[in-house]
């Protein structure tokens, strides 16, 4: 059996398939036709083999013994009529030649037409069986029953993928915007009605699933219509972007769960690659930290690039592999890459390295950056985030680096956490190492929560929803800035394009995401009920941890670049002996392991509000949970006050309003 499956099994098996087809095809055209002055006679038998020797010649000349069957398109069917088109020419030809006395026109005009059927039918035979048994419902039992989104060219590849035996759904409608449609059908699939009708017909069609199969939709579209399908409460899948798909092929395989890109309802962020491939090609660059998030995806767009040589540099070993075994998959030898084991702290590691490899380009995105854990063990915070960067820029200075690229954050401005006040030390650093540096520009990116990124809030939500829940929110009014990996990555590459030295790069999250709606989304397009079929439980705020996010403190403003998504905070004026004394001290208490290290961060940073923080944190917590944001600030700022009425310092009660 095995042999009928091969390429030549499946030519062996339409050549008997066709002899068979034109000696039938021959016989029924002679008796049909047949006349009381003609008889089946040697010279109807012998025009009979010259047929099937011409037929099977017409036929391989067509590529008939070289069509897949379950692939087979009408340009395959058109290459069979031409073949037997030919065949039948030439019959008529010699019926006349010889004044229709061995065969009449008749009969010829009836072979041609039974074996064009015949050879068609017998290339046709798997898709044509296919195709009857969905218009007739046959095998279709048990499958998952799906509604389509869109009835555009996907839904129609959709519909006929349904028709393999592989297949495990059936389409049992569609939606569609465009009212033309609406009543028509799709391979014998009804397009039933608007978008909008959505939660009405999943309801009457009984649905399953919903594909949601408009790859061309703008991220606005795509954002409204499933806003519309949450209210369905069954799982949702899409198709990617046109420009996700490589091979533009559309199928079941390519699919996805929604996520909460999705959701953000804005365009792929776009960037000028030929202003990055301006100070990236050809050199080489060095990326600490680059087995992490950001660091892992800033060496994937570093690669495409076309740098000198690309060095990973992590402490985390399996990280740091894998993201070099990725990239020597997909580049070989076109990427001269290195990968070095070694941490940031290590001055006499890091000299090493620089003296080296004499990195060109430094992307520095080694750092703790968990915030409820740095809370816990805020002088490994200290040690890895400040000196390992103090460490590094003084580095990139020292040998000569081109430019240097602090990656930052949002949690920097107006800190009440240790990780976000060490990120804002590191920008007060580079500034400063900038501002005196004769041959490096230091630049800090700074930017909010990224989608997919180790701790991410987004895999936890996933996590609890397929584990039944409860899904946990800290509160039910924390927001937070969003921006894939990639998005924020490639504009970090580009401000490094408009680096001038000792700037602050802002990039713009577009519109912030209240954290309580995100996992109700979630839990809703994996088709479930919120608080009926998965509770959402607020656990309160953690440790350090704000509502909202800040992008920039109260003495910066903002000045636009080209890239209108990247902004340049206004530097704000430092005491660098003050900065210089405060940090041996701080290194000091740091690897001294005692508590007092937080009094040097709150000298540094004075928005830091590590003690009158924890109260007004509470009474910030206690006034959202009520649903007021004006209330929210009030509630801060009765709580800094009443913290200086126990004798804190003013200036720290102040912060704590802020």
């Amino acid at each position: 059996m095995r042999f009928w499956h091969t390429k030549r099994g499946h030519a062996v098996f339409l050549l008997v398939m066709d002899i068979l087809s034109v000696l039938l095809a021959e016989t029924i055209a002679f008796f049909v036709t047949k006349t009381e002055t003609q008889s089946f006679d040697a010279r109807v038998m012998i025009w009979m083999g010259a047929n099937i020797a011409l037929a099977v010649l017409f036929l391989f000349l067509a590529q008939g013994y070289a069509i897949v069957f379950s692939l087979a398109t009408l340009f395959d069917a058109f290459k069979i009529i031409i073949a037997v088109t030919a065949l039948t020419a030439l019959d008529l030809i010699f019926a006349i030649a010889t004044q229709q006395s061995v065969i009449s026109v008749a009969a010829v005009l009836v072979f041609g037409l039974v074996l064009m059927n015949f050879a068609i039918y017998s290339r046709f035979c798997k898709r044509l069986n296919e195709t009857v048994g969905v218009l007739f419902r046959r095998g279709l039992k048990g499958r998952k029953r799906v509604m389509l989104i869109g009835g555009g060219e996907s839904a129609l590849m959709i519909v006929k993928e349904q028709c393999t035996p592989r297949a495990k759904y059936r389409a049992v409608c569609i939606l569609d915007d465009d009212k033309n449609k609406i009543g028509k059908h799709i391979l014998n699939v009804k397009i039933v009605g608007n978008i909008a009708s959505a939660p009405q017909m999943a309801k009457k069609y009984n649905v399953d699933e919903i594909f949601f199969a408009i790859p061309s939709a703008t991220r606005q579209r795509q954002k409204e219509i499933i806003n519309i399908l949450k209210e369905c409460k069954k799982p949702v899948k899409i198709l990617p972007g046109i420009y996700e798909l490589a091979d533009g092929k559309v199928t079941v395989s390519k699919f996805r769960d929604v996520e909460i890109t999705d959701l953000l309802g804005r365009e792929q962020v776009q960037v000028d690659l030929n202003q990055i491939l301006g100070y990236i090609e050809d050199k080489t660059v060095l990326v600490t930290g680059g087995g992490g998030s950001i660091g892992s995806e800033l060496c994937r767009q570093i690669a495409t690039h076309h740098p000198k040589q690309l060095i990973i540099l992590d402490i985390y070993e399996n990280n740091a592999y894998s993201i070099e075994q990725e990239l020597k998959r997909k580049y070989k030898d076109n990427l001269n890459l290195l990968t070095l084991i070694a941490s940031v702290r290590d001055i006499g590691k890091m000299r090493d390295v620089f003296k080296k490899y004499r990195p060109q380009i430094v992307f520095h995105a080694a750092a703790h950056k968990h915030v409820p854990l740095m809370e816990t063990s805020p002088n490994e915070a200290v040690k890895n985030n400040v000196f390992g960067t103090l460490n590094v820029a003084r580095l990139a200075d020292e040998f000569s680096v081109e430019t240097f690229v602090q990656i930052s954050t949002d949690k920097a401005v107006n800190p009440t956490n240790v990780m976000g006040c060490t990120k804002r030390i590191c920008e007060m650093i580079i500034q400063t190492i900038g501002k005196h540096s004769a041959h490096t520009k230091f630049v800090a990116v700074r930017f909010g929560n990224v989608l997919g990124s180790n701790g991410s809030v987004i895999p936890l939500f996933k996590q609890q929803i397929a584990e039944g829940g409860p899904v946990t929110v800290t509160d039910r009014n924390i927001i937070r800035y969003f921006m894939t990996i990639p998005e924020a990555v490639s504009l970090v590459i580009q401000a490094g394009a408009y680096a001038k030295g000792g700037q602050i790069f802002v990039l713009d999250m577009g519109e912030p995401v209240k954290i309580y709606d995100l996992a109700r989304h979630l839990i809703q397009l994996s088709g479930y009920e919120p608080d009926v079929d998965i509770p959402i439980v607020c656990t309160g705020l953690r440790p350090g941890e704000k509502l909202y996010e800040e992008r920039l403190m109260a003495e910066e403003g903002l000045q636009k670049t080209e890239n209108g998504l990247i902004n340049i905070a206004k530097p704000i004026d430092l005491d660098e002996n003050k900065l210089w004394h405060t940090l041996d001290k701080l290194y000091a208490e740091a690897y001294a392991e005692t508590e007092d290290m937080k009094k040097y961060l709150a000298d540094l940073v004075p928005t830091y509000t590590y003690q009158a923080g924890q109260s007004a944190g509470k009474a910030e917590n206690a006034a959202a949970n009520a649903g007021d944001m004006k209330n929210t600030e009030n509630a801060a700022k009765n709580g800094a006050a009443k913290d200086a009425a126990e004798g804190l310092s003013a200036v720290a009660a102040a912060n704590a309003a802020v």
